[in-house]
């Protein structure tokens, strides 16, 4: 969801003070990077499960998407008055989707998390942008990565122990998923830098404060939890979304689909790690199906021309 062709965090954001000395990511491998930024978003999803004892899914959706849109806001603040002047109907229209869409894929994939293990639901949610990446495709093989990955998702269903309202919410996160990659891109032909991304995060936040709210209660004034909330927010958000910006730069976008692909193990290992969530021998083969489908689906596509630099 990174652009791969954007200058920075957010394109006409003001320059840091010069005796503010800034982490260099340039002499980090991009491989190490999504990597690093895979692990983040797990991670992150780890804490917001383990907050769930003490606070709705709903709540923690909207401090995490709260943090994400604070931060976003004042790294593009210069650039936000100028973006948001003269705008027209279609283009807040499209943004505010996108906003919605955001604020859809969080609160599913949340619910979801509440009900079945992380693993379980991160893989449901990947035939989301698995169903964009094959869509429209011509190649005879993507229909058996299809089948695959479905296949895959139909070993998770199985077993009565399985809570199918699980599985539901996780695919609706993949859905909404689906279509935050189709209105992020038409966002980001709208506005430059991240200022659309920022824009969507602030209406996001604005779409679940209600029920977060509502179901979070006095919980929302706990010191403790809004730090947690807040470490959700950056791991989950702000670190990985800056690290995937930084790889894309410098490795082909079908690259960063492949390792993206690993996300469902990760999070399962991490469910395991930090939730003691095992999975059985089916579970893991259903992973294994939709990882498989997933890197079939892209392996061996044709990248798109880079514009040259310069």
């Amino acid at each position: 969801m990174a652009l791969a062709d954007a200058p920075g965090p957010c394109a006409d954001a003001a320059p840091l003070p010069r005796r503010v000395p800034l982490p260099s990511l340039g002499s980090v491998p991009p491989t190490a990077l999504i990597l690093v930024g895979i692990v983040s978003v797990q991670m992150g999803a780890g804490i917001a499960k383990h907050m769930f004892a003490a606070m709705s899914p709903s709540a923690v959706v909207l401090l995490r998407l709260a943090t994400s849109a604070a931060v976003l806001a004042v790294l593009c603040r210069g650039a936000l008055r100028a973006e948001l002047r003269g705008r027209t109907r279609r283009d807040l229209a499209m943004v505010a989707g996108f906003g919605l869409t955001l604020a859809l894929m969080n609160f599913s994939i949340y619910q979801s998390f509440q009900r079945i293990p992380l693993g379980m639901a991160v893989t449901v949610e990947f035939l989301g942008p698995l169903v964009v990446a094959i869509a429209g495709s011509r190649r005879a093989r993507d229909a058996v990565w299809a089948l695959l990955a479905f296949a895959g998702v139909a070993l998770l269903a199985q077993g009565g122990s399985t809570d199918l309202i699980g599985i539901g919410f996780a695919l609706l996160a993949g859905a909404a998923w689906a279509g935050y990659i189709l209105l992020s891109a038409a966002t980001g032909q709208r506005f430059s830098g991240t200022t659309g991304l920022a824009i969507a995060s602030v209406v996001g936040a604005a779409a679940v404060a209600p029920a977060g709210i509502a179901t979070g209660g006095p919980a929302l004034l706990d010191p403790r939890l809004l730090l947690l909330g807040l470490g959700v927010g950056l791991l989950s958000s702000v670190v990985p979304y800056t690290l995937e910006l930084e790889a894309l730069r410098r490795m082909p976008p079908r690259l960063f689909s492949i390792l993206m692909s690993l996300e469902p193990a990760a999070a399962a290992l991490i469910g395991l790690a930090l939730l003691g969530e095992v999975l059985s021998a089916r579970q893991w083969a259903a992973i294994g199906c939709v990882i498989v489908a997933c890197v079939g689906a892209t392996y061996g596509r044709r990248e798109p021309p880079r514009a040259a630099e310069g």
